[in-house]
């Protein structure tokens, strides 16, 4: 199948990659974009390490198509930090 050249928000910049149609998100944001902190854990969606913000919802990136992405917003763990330092929840991973 062709790719797909999808754009959408990620951490408050706007991303463009091209994917295959059955591409997860959570390989796209990791291996095209380079945005490490999501991670793939357990390969069954239990754990949850890969939950990313897509639209104001949380969901598990190993479970969406990047294709669904495609004009919506995700915020990724870095992007949560602001101008005041790190997020919590950011901190709790690095302890």
């Amino acid at each position: 199948m062709a790719k797909q050249h999808i754009t959408f928000q990620m951490n408050g910049r706007q991303v463009d990659a091209l994917v295959e149609p059955r591409e997860l998100l959570v390989h796209t944001i990791r291996e095209t974009l380079g945005e490490t902190g999501t991670h793939i854990g357990c390969d069954t969606s239990h754990c949850g390490v890969c939950t990313v913000d897509l639209n104001g919802e949380s969901v598990k990136a190993c479970t969406v198509l990047a294709v669904q992405a495609n004009g919506g917003n995700v915020t990724t763990v870095e992007g949560l930090a602001d101008a005041d330092g790190l997020h919590a929840v950011q901190t709790a991973f690095i302890e």
